[in-house]
């Protein structure tokens, strides 16, 4: 497989033996940090320098400055010039495109202090990127449409094993670098260490050395191949020890219920990552289908075995999701699960099949999952490239969702989360609060308008995610203030009333004062809140570390009519008039089995 021919000058997968691509590898990465270090230094500081002036500008700038390079350190001496002249105009255009929308989606105010790029597109750009290069490369190189799978198995797995090195020569470089700084610095000579925090030096080395790193690792070819069979003998026993914990989990929930694993808040995600890793060590098994690398009996049983267990997990992840959208409605985070099941979905289908084949038809072992692989490779190219588009742009659809559900009447004005549309979701999110705050609801209107006047979304009244439980005691006592929640909320005061931990809500007039205080009564919390300045705050908890009956839940005891307001046994001492000295303390607080309980005079609740 390494053989060079010497009509190409090309080796088995397309890479020639040009010694001009070290000097052409080293100046693609040295342009690109200095490219990087460019758009850095426009950006920071309190003045902004062009591009850094024009976000739609910048934004995909940034794209394209981060990973195009490395279209063309891949591409180049593997790719015929035109193929790559062309795939690298393709690539450039859409991470321009995914870039400028996601700058043009962000609000105003979200891009005044700095420019970002959100975390979900670089990440599925960057994957996007390398699904596609390798459906391109192996293509090229056998002049076909769609290249035989081997020919993707091997290019695949050895860019992999050739990104996993580069990136760890050029981790163990600093670790170098660092290393001298410091044997300089113990001698009273601080230059490196200075030289080392300095952007223009720091950002355009950095790639200068992944770009070496490339190189060296493609030019020697056996090296990598050695690496990668290594990594996938080793990786292909782990299919054993997933596949028994993948049976084992599956197996189990029919006696310990769903419930458990929904309450987690984030089953979907855990599910579907289970599936993306039998799926790695599915491939890792299999690897390109030669009869020569047919694995152990061992494991191609156990490949089967994952290749079924896919479809469990899959719907597992798909009913989770479904319930939680059916409760909260959509979020970006959610539609992105989605997309990811949706992958999920196919690989489960494609995989089945290929391990449940041999039972109905003839044919070479698990050959359909080869098909599979493929084919859902380009739909997850097309799935992220819609998702980061206008067309299935997930903060509009969701924005779309939250506020139908909001005007049919399936989340209430006081529990919706006005901090979403305010600060989460861009221009749509704005836009639509802006309509909200037109509503013909004065609940809504209200909460809306508040909701716009926040500057900062951790100060504002905006309500929190609807994960919050807390019930209005008694039973059709008058609903909490709208914005409570979320006011109440702001330093975390609310976390523990959630999923089974329900909090109680009462309204009581603790001091006399006339005003009522909200209360929210959790089972290990009693906290006290007052308006202030037309925000709740919180006052005070009461101290539950006595309790004298351990087995009672203040909840039930307020549902039982048995919370009651009692006068201290012990005043307060004070050494000036309007001055509070000292508030007694019993020196049996410690030990709460000793204690006597306090008595005082009980003062009925209002």
């Amino acid at each position: 497989m390494t053989e060079t021919t010497e009509a190409t000058g090309r080796d088995s997968l397309g890479g020639t033996t040009s010694p001009l691509l070290g000097p052409i590898r080293i100046g693609i990465g040295l342009l690109q940090g200095l490219g990087l270090y460019g758009l850095q230094r426009s950006a920071d500081g309190d003045i902004k320098l062009w591009p850094a002036t024009e976000p739609l500008l910048f934004g995909p700038l940034l794209l394209v400055v981060a990973f195009l390079p490395l279209v063309l350190l891949a591409g180049v001496g593997r790719l015929r010039p035109v193929t790559l002249a062309i795939w690298t105009a393709v690539a450039g255009v859409a991470l321009a495109l995914l870039g400028l929308h996601d700058i043009a989606r962000q609000s105003a105010d979200t891009l005044d202090d700095q420019i970002y790029l959100s975390a979900p597109v670089i990440l599925f750009s960057a994957a996007a990127l390398f699904i596609s290069h390798h459906l391109v490369a192996p293509a090229d190189f056998e002049r076909r449409r769609i290249a035989s799978f081997p020919a993707y198995f091997d290019t695949t797995w050895k860019a992999g094993v050739q990104l996993a090195m580069s990136l760890g020569f050029t981790g163990a470089f600093w670790i170098l670098l660092l290393l001298g700084a410091a044997l300089f610095k113990v001698i009273g000579l601080s230059f490196l260490e200075n030289l080392l925090r300095e952007t223009w030096f720091a950002i355009p080395v950095t790639f200068l050395v992944f770009a070496v790193a490339v190189h060296l690792t493609d030019v020697r070819d056996g090296l990598i191949r050695g690496v990668r069979t290594v990594a996938l003998m080793l990786l292909s026993w782990l299919l054993l020890v997933m596949t028994v914990l993948a049976a084992g989990f599956l197996a189990a929930l029919p006696f310990t219920g769903l419930e458990a694993l929904w309450e987690t808040g984030n089953a979907t995600s855990l599910v579907l990552a289970a599936a993306a890793a039998l799926i790695i060590l599915i491939n890792t098994a299999y690897q390109d289908g030669r009869p020569d690398n047919l694995p152990p009996l061992v494991l191609r049983f156990a490949v089967r075995v994952a290749a079924v267990l896919l479809t469990p997990l899959v719907v597992l992840a798909v009913l989770g999701l479904s319930l939680r959208i059916g409760q909260y409605g959509l979020t970006p985070d959610r539609i992105i699960a989605a997309a990811c099941a949706l992958v999920g979905v196919a690989y489960a289908a494609g995989y089945g099949w290929a391990a449940l084949s041999p039972f109905w038809r003839k044919g070479d072992w698990m050959r359909p999952l080869e098909r599979t692989n493929v084919w859902t490779a380009l739909l997850t190219v097309t799935v992220i490239l819609l998702l980061f588009s206008p067309a299935l742009d997930p903060a509009r659809l969701s924005v779309m969702d939250q506020v139908a559900r909001l005007e049919r009447g399936a989340v209430t004005p006081d529990k919706f989360d006005y901090e979403f549309l305010r600060f989460e979701s861009g221009k749509a999110g704005q836009a639509a609060l802006a309509r909200l705050a037109r509503s013909d609801n004065a609940a809504i209107a209200t909460a809306a308008k508040a909701a716009q006047k926040v500057e900062n979304r951790y100060d504002g009244s905006a309500e929190p995610v609807p994960s919050l439980a807390i019930e209005v005691w008694p039973a059709g006592a008058e609903p909490l203030p709208a914005g409570f929640a979320a006011s109440a909320n702001r330093g975390g005061d609310l976390d523990h009333c959630q999923y089974a931990n329900f909090c109680l809500a009462t309204r009581r007039d603790l001091n006399g004062d006339g005003s009522q205080e909200i209360l929210i009564v959790g089972h290990s919390e009693i906290a006290v809140f007052v308006p202030e300045d037309g925000v709740w705050t919180l006052i005070g908890h009461f101290d539950q570390s006595c309790r004298y009956e351990t087995q009672t839940d203040p909840r039930e005891a307020l549902r039982a009519g048995r919370l009651q307001a009692v006068q201290p046994a012990w005043p307060d001492l004070v050494f000036a008039e309007g001055h509070q000295a000292a508030r007694f303390r019993s020196s049996r607080m410690a030990d709460c089995e000793g204690a006597t309980p306090v008595t005082g005079s009980t003062r009925p609740a209002p």
